[in-house]
């Protein structure tokens, strides 16, 4: 049969792959069209597999390019060669979808073909999909935070990592930020690596912070924000190689930790990352071989826990997890103390002896009040005095709150 004037074949390791509407422009001042995106994933197919391969990836399709609407598809395509692979994906809504998963560099051409610019991989693996093999440290500038400060941010996450005993690996995001990724052992939930995550932001705040912020409130962040939330389930960020939808189709790279001091991100794009990478090949290229340890990064996190921070907050569609914060902007809250009442007693002695009693009851959560924190209020009645015990859990962590203890 007569190839269509406006398709292509392409015979990729011995797969053959129809590229249709092959000079349609997907970024228009720079020059790329389908086909160039195509040849693009093949001739960086080594580390963009080594970053998505064996994942299942969310489609995030520009049909018309990206000056027009853009889509994310979590299903994949029922029309698609039989030599794709699929992997069923439980959201946290309980929905399922089977989404793609490359693993070879024809996989690439045939999502490059549905004008899928960015590559966006789960964090886990097809044969394991409830345990991340990647802890992902997304750092995210607030508008008007310069590239020098971002890379400050970074070199304080190369500093916790590397007092932990865990290795980083630094990639440009392809857009503003800088990611850096960390490959784990397969045998944590998504909830305990993204606790990891929120220990690991909360560190680099706490070193620096005129600089990094762990608040979840825009209204509440400055500088760069270390987006603990990307290791919720469901979500997933660009992986290494994927070309963004800028005008200049800037790509996300891959540079060593030396390098990053001085790369500028502008300098890696569609054009200029094939010959970079025959050049000196892929600076990701051992990532394989590191399956760090998260129990460093857990045993940060029950410290941060025992010193009183508990859970932040997580994105709105996700389910109300146990001992999360109020899940609204702090200026729509009113000012209101965790108070819980204990006790009610007619004598104030007795009321006395009931906050000890309770104390005695929740030693975990007594281990951290203040005298302050135990208020005995004496409350008058329409004939009688009589006396109220509550106790203030301000300092407690949440997981550690016992309910209270009034009687019903």
């Amino acid at each position: 049969m007569a190839q269509a004037k406006d398709e292509k074949t392409l015979e990729i390791g011995g797969r053959e792959v129809v590229i249709t509407s092959p000079t349609k422009l997907l970024i228009p001042a720079a020059g790329v069209t389908k086909l160039d995106l195509v040849n693009y994933y093949v001739a960086v197919a080594e580390g963009a597999l080594r970053g998505a391969g064996g994942r299942p990836c969310v489609l995030v399709r520009y049909p018309n390019g990206i000056a027009e609407d853009f889509f994310f598809q979590k299903r994949a395509p029922t029309k698609r060669p039989d030599w794709v692979e699929v992997s069923e994906i439980r959201f946290p809504s309980g929905r399922t979808a089977e989404e793609v998963v490359p693993r070879h560099p024809a996989d690439l051409a045939w999502m490059a073909n549905l004008a899928c610019l960015e590559l966006h991989p789960h964090p886990v693996r097809a044969e394991d999909l409830d345990h991340p093999d990647e802890l992902r440290v997304d750092l995210d500038p607030v508008p008007g935070v310069e590239w020098p400060q971002i890379r400050e941010v970074a070199d304080v996450v190369h500093q916790v990592l590397a007092e932990l005993g865990l290795k980083g690996w630094p990639k440009t995001s392809g857009s503003r930020g800088i990611h850096v990724l960390v490959r784990i052992q397969p045998k944590w939930t998504f909830d305990e690596v993204r606790r990891a995550a929120l220990a690991l932001a909360r560190e680099v705040e706490k070193r620096a912070p005129s600089l990094a912020t762990s608040k979840w409130w825009k209204e509440e962040r400055r500088g760069v924000f270390v987006d603990y939330n990307q290791n919720a389930k469901d979500r997933t960020v660009t992986s290494a190689y994927s070309v963004r939808p800028k005008p200049d189709a800037r790509v996300s790279a891959p540079v060593t930790w030396k390098e990053l001091v001085d790369c500028n991100p502008a300098d890696f794009t569609l054009h200029t990352m094939p010959e970079r990478f025959r050049r000196i090949g892929d600076p990701h290229a051992e990532i394989e071989q590191w399956q760090c340890s998260l129990e460093p990064l857990l045993e940060l996190s029950r410290r941060h826990e025992a010193e009183g921070l508990g859970d932040a907050p997580w994105p709105p569609h996700y389910a109300k997890a146990a001992g999360e914060p109020r899940r609204a902007p702090p200026s729509t809250a009113r000012v209101k103390k965790p108070l819980i009442e204990v006790a009610r007693s007619e004598r104030e002695a007795e009321a006395v002896a009931a906050a000890e009693e309770w104390k005695a009851k929740h030693p975990k959560a007594a281990a951290h009040l203040e005298p302050a924190d135990v208020l005995v209020d004496r409350m008058r009645g329409s004939s009688s005095l009589w006396y109220r015990v509550r106790i203030n859990l301000e300092r407690v962590p949440a997981r550690l709150r016992p309910k209270s203890d009034k009687p019903g």
